[in-house]
């Protein structure tokens, strides 16, 4: 009876240490996968690491370009930016939470996203919105790279790396189709403009590499950059006469038709300005704010695309 006795306890104590095991494998492996309650990590662009237990069942964005890319990717966007204007319909029944420069923290309180995504400029307000138990994910598109590196983060976060690679697939095929395409480079003069303002856009900011790519040249590269803008410099008049663009290209927020017509009476204004070659010939293009005022997202081809034309038409 003894031995009988024995062997059962011994097949038992088996059953036991064999659940605990497989109890530890599926912890353990919880660390790397990233469904159903196992762990997603990603890194954004201020180098913040994060961690998450699911996919995230909210999401709110300050940028329009963002908000491309993640209802691409299929996210539950419940927040998004204040624009003006006509808005998509689908966009509709999504809440306005602000822009990156006047968010609407009540706005966002109320809706209380899992997941906040801003530019670095919201790092002031950061702290206060995760005490209210939202995550901050910092993004930047200050290039194509910037761009197709977000897109890589959500599709992570979101647990879409495959249809992430696709669209980033897309969008190296037609820099790399770009790049034989390129003839002599087109001497450029990149503005950003509002009224009573102007600055020159360098080659760190996203119309500076849409520029590269689609084969001009900036005039302004060696411009000294602005502190509180390091993507855009003062306008050099004595360097801008010297290097004489063959084309200006104007970059806006705003009404595209008021800061064309403000700056040509700046134009008129200045004879700096008018001795340049872009303006006898008449080579001023507005470029759309929807592709260059802001983050494009997904459409950065199209901006591409854009930038390629304008060149191209230079008499």
């Amino acid at each position: 009876m003894k031995k009988y006795t024995f062997i059962l306890f011994s097949f038992v104590l088996l059953v036991a240490l064999t659940a605990c095991d497989n109890g530890t494998k599926e912890a353990s492996g919880s660390e790397n996968k990233s469904v159903e309650g196992i762990a997603i990590k990603v890194t954004d662009a201020s180098g913040q690491n994060l961690s998450f237990d699911k996919v995230p069942d909210s999401i709110a964005t300050l940028s329009s370009g963002d908000l491309d890319i993640l209802l691409s990717l299929g996210a539950n966007v419940t927040g998004r930016p204040t624009v003006s204007g006509e808005v998509a319909k689908e966009l509709e029944t999504i809440a306005e939470i602000g822009n990156p420069h006047q968010p609407n923290f009540e706005k966002i309180a109320e809706i209380h996203p899992s997941v906040l995504i801003a530019g670095m400029s919201f790092k002031q307000h950061a702290a206060n919105i995760e005490k209210q138990g939202t995550k901050v994910i910092f993004t930047e598109a200050n290039s194509i790279d910037d761009i197709q590196n977000s897109i890589r983060l959500y599709g992570t976060l979101l647990q879409k790396e495959t249809e992430a690679e696709k669209v980033n697939q897309r969008i190296s095929k037609r820099v790399e189709g770009m790049k034989e395409e390129v003839a002599s480079p087109v001497k450029a003069l990149l503005v950003y403009g509002a009224p009573g303002t102007y600055l020159a856009a360098l080659p760190n900011s996203l119309s500076g590499d849409l520029l590269e790519k689609a084969g001009g040249e900036n005039i302004a590269a060696d411009f000294p950059k602005e502190d509180s803008y390091p993507q855009y410099a003062s306008l050099s008049v004595e360097k801008m006469i010297e290097r004489n663009p063959q084309v200006v290209m104007l970059i806006t927020h705003g009404d595209p038709n008021a800061v064309k017509g403000a700056f040509e009476k700046e134009m008129k204004k200045n004879a700096a300005w008018k001795n340049l070659d872009a303006v006898k010939n008449g080579n001023v293009v507005v470029l759309p704010s929807n592709l260059f005022g802001t983050n494009p997202g997904t459409k950065v081809v199209e901006a591409l695309e854009v930038m390629k034309e304008s060149l191209s038409k230079v008499k």
